[in-house]
């Protein structure tokens, strides 16, 4: 297991991360979501023992990740700027990890390398950056890792190459029962193959749900009363609502949490039209990282 455990960072005076907490199990992928800039690589790059944490911990089969090389022979991370030596091929990069990861496997490098379609004697600075990330998560996956850390791994790729790594990752979690972390910005990449999810938003990490719990969790309500019963915000009051819209009699509120009580209470309130639709995972995070409100109408003036 992967426990993250009140983890701070910080980069002299900047506070990059607060106070993060959450658990990844055995078989279990893990996709981290937030903006550009949230934090999601500083929180791989301390999880994976890069930086050193200082608050909190972080426990690798409840050993402290840092400085623990037993720990990190186990542990393979993919890093957004991927980065190789002048001249090296993905044969010498095998070369090189297999004499640090006991369970490297040459017949898994070399069945990859096929399925990418990748020359493993060609340089890799010489590789587009899509190719590149192709290349370390072959080399990656080659190693056998109990747990994978991966940083914007889509990124660059194609629709035909992100479905073949999620396929790939999700049967070898099946296979190995491994532990896999996957960040993006884009949530349709991680939508259909995570677990688990959380969401980095202000340095913290302000969603930790399963999958499967969404729909339970956040719900949306659409509804109208009748003419001369003006409903407003303040009417909800006793509703757990993190949303309040009214476009003249159409009235649209999110719910977060407590379902059954809420859908009971609205009801109550007899409308003369209600319906209620599932929340997407774009929805949650963009309500959740709601801000500012831009007036773009002044821009162009």
């Amino acid at each position: 297991m992967i426990e993250v455990k009140n983890l701070s960072k910080f980069y002299g005076n900047y506070h990059a991360l607060d106070k993060i907490s959450f658990k990844v199990t055995e078989g279990c992928i893990y996709g981290l979501i937030g903006y550009n800039g949230a934090g999601k690589t500083t929180l791989l790059k301390t999880v994976a023992g890069v930086y050193k944490a200082e608050g909190g911990e972080v426990l690798f089969d409840n050993e402290n990740i840092y400085d623990n090389a037993k720990q990190k022979s186990r542990l393979f991370y993919v890093p957004d700027d991927i980065y190789f030596k002048p001249y090296a091929n993905m044969n010498k990069m095998a070369a090189f990890y297999n004499g640090y990861y006991s369970n490297f496997s040459y017949d898994t490098f070399r069945q990859l390398t096929g399925v990418f379609g990748l020359d493993p004697g060609k340089n890799l600075n010489g590789f587009s950056k899509g190719m590149q990330r192709q290349a370390e998560l072959v080399l990656a996956m080659a190693t056998n890792p109990d747990f994978l850390l991966l940083d914007e791994s889509f990124d660059g790729l194609d629709p035909q190459k992100r479905q073949i790594i999620k396929n790939l990752v999700t049967e070898y979690v099946k296979d190995r029962g491994a532990h896999v972390i996957i960040s993006s910005h884009n949530l349709h990449d991680l939508g259909d193959m995570c677990d688990r999810f959380g969401l980095i938003n202000g340095k913290k990490l302000v969603l930790d749900h399963n999958m499967s719990d969404i729909g339970n969790d956040y719900t949306k309500y659409r509804m109208a009363f009748a003419e001369g019963d003006d409903k407003c915000e303040e009417d909800f009051a006793d509703i757990p609502l993190s949303k309040f819209i009214k476009d003249g009699r159409l009235i649209t509120v999110t719910v977060k949490g407590e379902k059954e009580k809420a859908q009971a209470m609205i009801q109550s309130m007899k409308p003369v039209y209600l319906e209620q639709f599932p929340m997407s995972m774009e929805e949650i995070f963009l309500e959740e990282v709601e801000g500012v409100d831009y007036d773009f109408s002044q821009i162009f003036k």
